[in-house]
């Protein structure tokens, strides 16, 4: 597997643009188009969130097809809790796409991300698909990227390539996320394309694997959005053969997913709103995997925590209270606790102040990694996060403003 310069590649087969046309209230970008010169294999995962954005509702019913061609996705508008209007407004945007292409509009999907509460400025969505349709180009994942932004601080893209099926296939994918990060499942809008021949449930399987590995180990601040979406489109512009279930070609596609959507959901955590760290939680010697991880989410998503690490406060009594809330099968008197290198807590007990000091240290780094042993089975899981700083207050105070 080839990891590709971001700055400047192109995945056969696809153009794409982003710009701005008026949805936010700055000059900023805010619509983004992605366009397959063929019609492509198609896969997403949605948010679990019980409300749901009409372009969710909208392109959960449409992969049913596993079909696809075009994705139009906007920034500065939710266009969720709209609604009859706003469901229709979903459908008119794919409308207005499949006219400037020729194509059905059952093969456009939409995504919207913003302000929730909102109806789109249609007027502004029509001429900025318009004005996008004529600017597409093989190299415009930059422009895209930066279109579907909100409080991002920069765009998150990532591109390998790897030899399957005989042919060079290329894998690329934007996403933006900074706040509302929380599974299940995606956390943010996230869009991959490949120029691979795939079967559409071959697609799914991939994707929906992927995504456990990489989206959903990661949190910001506990709260999931409605607008939450992956799209997967794979066009089959390479040529390659068709990769078989299990097999080695599979093997290799299912890496190079996952190396695109982990790149991707990592980027999304160290831009975190106000984020100061990156942090890697890892939870090992639980009872299973599954109790791993929800021990690990639990310490990611606690505010003591995550205040403590921008403090760079080694106050290890916030992760072992985390733990203890956790619901896992946990025993304190054998858990022990790492920063870094430092060995905080052994069977459950502190062990003084040079172990604190030399933690205190580890925590002044940019990237963190706090290791809990729970020994209590071989389980193990690994959840990335950021600390809460008071930039994160500020962002989220004034959002609507």
């Amino acid at each position: 597997m080839r990891i590709l310069d971001t700055k400047n590649f192109l995945v056969p087969g696809y153009k794409t643009w982003g710009i701005h046309c008026g949805i936010k209230k700055t000059d900023k970008k805010d619509l983004a188009l992605i366009y397959s010169d063929r019609e492509a294999s198609m896969a997403g995962v949605f948010t679990k969130n019980k409300v749901k954005a009409a372009s969710v509702t909208l392109d959960m019913a449409r992969v049913k097809s596993g079909k696809g061609q075009v994705i139009v996705a906007n920034s500065g508008c939710a266009n969720a809790c709209t609604g009859k209007q706003g469901l229709a407004d979903a459908k008119a945007t794919a409308e207005l796409a499949a006219a400037q292409f020729g194509i059905k509009p059952d093969l456009v999907y939409v995504a919207s991300t913003g302000v929730i509460g909102e109806l789109l400025p249609m007027p502004k969505v029509k001429t900025g698909i318009h004005t996008a349709t004529g600017l597409l180009s093989p190299n415009g994942w930059g422009a895209a990227a930066e279109a579907i932004m909100t409080t991002d601080i920069y765009p998150k893209l990532s591109v390998v390539q790897e030899e399957l099926g005989g042919k060079t296939v290329t894998f690329a994918g934007i996403a933006k996320g900074s706040g509302m990060i929380h599974p299940d499942m995606a956390t943010m809008l996230c869009f991959i394309v490949t120029d691979m021949l795939v079967s559409p449930p071959m697609l799914k399987k991939a994707l929906l694997a992927s995504t456990e590995k990489s989206f959903n180990n990661i949190t910001i601040d506990g709260d999931m959005s409605t607008n939450d979406l992956i799209l997967c489109m794979a066009n089959g512009a390479a040529g390659n053969k068709r990769p078989v279930a299990g097999g080695k070609d599979f093997k290799k596609f299912q890496a190079c997913l996952d190396a695109v959507t982990t790149s991707l959901a990592m980027q999304v955590v160290r831009d975190g709103e106000g984020a100061t760290k990156f942090v890697e939680i890892k939870v090992q010697g639980a009872k299973t995997p599954s109790e791993a991880k929800k021990a690990a989410m639990t310490v990611a998503k606690s505010s003591l925590v995550k205040t403590a690490l921008f403090g760079e406060d080694a106050n290890w009594g916030r992760i072992m209270a985390a733990l203890g809330c956790s619901g896992i099968d946990l025993d304190a008197g054998r858990t022990d606790i790492f920063i870094g290198k430092a060995k905080l807590v052994e069977n459950g007990l502190g062990q003084g102040k040079a172990a604190d000091r030399e933690a205190t240290q580890a925590l002044k780094q940019r990237d963190v990694q706090i290791t809990i042993e729970l020994h209590k089975g071989k389980g193990e899981a690994t959840v990335w996060t950021c600390d809460m700083s008071y930039e994160y207050i500020k962002i989220n105070a004034a959002y609507r403003s």
